[in-house]
């Protein structure tokens, strides 16, 4: 199976910049999306063999997440059952046979750190509802993650210790996550690839240069470590601030 993660940063500009000619050249068994900005009714989109599931935010314009996928579902979760994540429309879950798929867009703690705390509130609730999931069958979550995990996931470590998305308390709760059973594909395969970022500022010739971030992610629990063939990025894929990354697997 193939599944592809993008933050689209706004699917309805997005589209307009070439999605939908990415979306069928990948020809992925899943596809998941975050930062939809849209609500019902906004788009309509006709993605011929494929089941689409939208979780909407209630307010206008922002976050979002939706999943594509060619196979129906046992099931689908909207949400981990907490009111705060519920309105952002951040979680996205599909139950099939041999493993649960979470498609997520982890909340941003601002520049000034403003939502730092809730942020990590948020990453204990994400972990506890992952590994209760673990428990019954294999997880692959993805997304914007919103935190770049070690130095080697950004280009200008040193500056950036202490900002948002590189504080030494969002980076301890992915150590966590990882910690209770989980694999970064990208790393497993790669484990010392210095310069593979998904997300740039829109400052100039920043994406040129390649000053970036390694925020989005394929996490799989260990157990699945054997049915991963391989994982990566389309950096030179346009239309978002940040690029789509994929997971290929044997199931």
């Amino acid at each position: 199976m193939k599944f592809v993660s993008w933050n689209v940063n706004g699917l309805r500009a997005c589209v307009k910049k070439g999605f939908l000619a990415f979306f069928a050249e990948t020809d992925a068994d899943i596809f998941c999306v975050q930062e939809t900005k849209l609500q019902a009714g906004q788009i309509a989109l006709d993605l011929d063999g494929y089941y689409q599931y939208w979780n909407y935010a209630e307010r206008k314009g922002y976050s979002g997440t939706a999943v594509f996928t060619k196979k129906e579902p046992l099931s689908v979760r909207y949400g981990v059952g907490e009111d705060r994540t519920e309105p952002e429309g951040r979680i996205l879950t599909l139950e099939y046979e041999d493993f649960y798929l979470v498609n997520v867009y982890t909340p941003n703690s601002q520049r000034d750190l403003a939502r730092l705390g809730y942020r990590l509130e948020w990453e204990d609730r994400m972990r506890a509802y992952l590994t209760e999931l673990d428990k019954k069958k294999p997880v692959i979550v993805c997304g914007d993650m919103n935190v770049a995990h070690q130095e080697i996931d950004l280009k200008n470590a040193k500056n950036n210790v202490g900002n948002s998305g590189f504080t030494a308390e969002e980076r301890g709760k992915m150590t966590g996550l990882l910690n209770s059973g989980f694999i970064d594909s990208f790393r497993y395969f790669y484990p010392e690839r210095e310069g593979a970022y998904t997300w740039w500022s829109y400052m100039n010739k920043v994406r040129e240069r390649n000053i970036g971030w390694r925020i989005d992610y394929f996490l799989v629990s260990k157990r699945l470590a054997g049915r991963l063939k391989d994982a990566g990025m389309y950096p030179e894929i346009m239309g978002s601030d940040h690029c789509p990354v994929f997971l290929e697997t044997n199931f």
